[in-house]
């Protein structure tokens, strides 16, 4: 083990040529699991979400009405549980618990893509079917008027117009994921916080090293903060346009003309 230096530039500069690798790994990780986990947690948030704004009618059957119910109810508990505790309370709760029940160890990877989607799913539960009910009723009128099913008018209808709506939140928990992907060393993964606090305990020195670790979290987020705010703006269109102001129908109808009194 090499010499520690003396001076806090000194030791940033050490840091980054011993352990600067074991630090970009560590970040890669931690974007992989972030991104990862929050593209299908969107996945599990657009699909707890469509099923939430189900219509129920009298008309339905009672089998129909009771099994969505049921559904319900247990996709509002999946929400409420995860959105009411941490991530890692959950981590270590799934990770040590389905290996004491089952007797099975989840790898690495698979273990934090699972407890990351899972909880970015609850999340987004509730984002997605904010942003179906902040959508104009009469969308989902015409929809039916014109023959389409709840899941038709979901797809074609009402998710491309919300999608724009809950983009930014999108975007929020990815970059909640990117910091809260830390928790997960608790369960062993190697990511930022991980491979950080191994380098410390190595020095114990933990100023440096986490004012490293600190500035590549901001790094991460800045950069799709602002990826993130620009994909925002290309989703809303050009910002000229031309206006409308003659109906063509008419034009290739024809134009009635009225003379008027002759003198």
């Amino acid at each position: 083990m090499s010499s520690l230096p003396a001076g806090f530039w000194n030791r940033i500069l050490f840091l980054l040529q011993n352990y600067g690798f074991s630090l970009l790994k560590g970040a890669g990780t931690s974007l992989l699991i972030a991104f990862v986990g929050t593209l299908i947690g969107c996945v599990i948030g657009f699909i707890v979400g469509i099923i939430q704004t189900i219509p129920v009618q009298k008309s339905d059957s009672f089998a129909k009405r009771a099994l969505l119910k049921a559904v319900n109810l247990i996709l509002a508990v999946y929400v409420e549980v995860f959105r009411g505790t941490p991530m890692m309370v959950q981590a270590m709760f799934i990770f040590y618990g389905i290996a004491y029940l089952l007797h099975y160890v989840m790898g690495m990877w698979f273990a934090a893509f699972f407890i990351v989607s899972i909880n970015t799913g609850a999340y987004m539960a509730e984002t997605v079917r904010g942003g179906i009910l902040s959508i104009d009723a009469g969308q989902t009128e015409g929809a039916k008027a014109i023959g389409m099913n709840h899941l038709q008018t979901m797809l074609y209808v009402i998710l491309p117009q919300a999608l724009r709506n809950i983009m930014p939140q999108i975007g929020n928990n990815l970059i909640i994921n990117i910091k809260d992907s830390c928790v997960l060393s608790v369960i062993c993964v190697v990511e930022l916080f991980f491979a950080s606090k191994s380098i410390s305990g190595t020095y114990y020195i933990f100023f440096e090293v986490f004012t490293l670790a600190m500035a590549m979290y901001l790094i991460m987020t800045v950069f799709f903060s602002r990826l993130l705010r620009w994909f925002e703006k290309k989703m809303d269109g050009a910002d000229s346009y031309d206006l409308a102001t003659t109906d063509t129908l008419a034009h290739t109808s024809g134009m009635l003309n009225y003379p008027g009194k002759r003198g």
